[in-house]
């Protein structure tokens, strides 16, 4: 007998089907036709929901992002939390915390998910930059930051980190990612005419990445790491 789904929750079905099928078998070795078994539904079904496998996949990593992006709205309107607390959750908030979601970021790096991953670092930084943005406007009115361009700085920080701190596109030595975190903390500090130091808990955004946790450690040590 055929089951009837909301199409709110069709859509979730074959998304949810289409992610546990690009962790186990691979993106590129995924079809159209595996998610119809999978799930149980016609190709014309599929077909009402989605044009692709492609657009499956964007659907799915816009689900990332958009979880992601939720979750820093909540902290940004936060009454109790101060203003680097705010981008340090945001901040945090970014990251691969689940299984599911390393499984997708490992599925981006595989080289014929170039454009998917593209997308997605594009997507990130067009729908955070406009949340983390009211945190800087915060801080530029309670005089920690001082800076005529909150918006354009966050775009730019946004970029930087998304693009040279991504393992499927640079293969950094443990020393070139402790100097270039650095390096990043001190022009974040400066672009936005923050005090030197206060971004020192920025380096825990990279604790994913191939570098020993003594060196950040040691950085928090050297800087004076910010109360959360």
């Amino acid at each position: 007998m055929r089951i009837s789904k909301e199409p709110e929750e069709r859509r979730n079905e074959i998304l949810d089907t289409a992610e546990m099928l690009f962790f186990t078998k691979g993106y590129s070795k995924t079809t159209v036709n595996d998610m119809l078994q999978a799930i149980g539904i016609a190709k014309g079904t599929f077909y009402y929901y989605f044009k692709s496998k492609e657009e499956v996949m964007d659907a799915v990593v816009m689900r990332f992002i958009d979880a992601g992006v939720a979750a820093a709205k909540k902290i940004a309107v936060s009454k109790e939390l101060t203003v680097h607390e705010k981008l340090f959750q945001m901040i945090m908030a970014q990251k691969p915390d689940t299984d599911r979601k390393g499984q997708l970021i490992e599925q981006f790096h595989q080289p014929d998910n170039a454009e998917i991953h593209q997308k997605s670092l594009a997507q990130t930084i067009l729908k955070l930059t406009p949340v983390l943005t009211e945190v800087i406007e915060q801080g530029i009115e309670e005089k920690l930051f001082q800076t005529p361009y909150p918006k354009e700085s966050m775009e730019f920080l946004l970029i930087a980190s998304q693009f040279l701190f991504d393992e499927g596109i640079f293969e950094w030595q443990p020393e070139e990612i402790t100097q270039k975190i650095q390096a990043f903390i001190y022009n974040m500090e400066i672009m936005l005419g923050a005090e030197k130091g206060s971004f020192t808990y920025v380096a825990k955004l990279f604790e994913q990445l191939p570098m020993a946790e003594g060196e950040i450690e040691r950085m928090e040590k050297e800087n004076g790491e910010i109360e959360q």
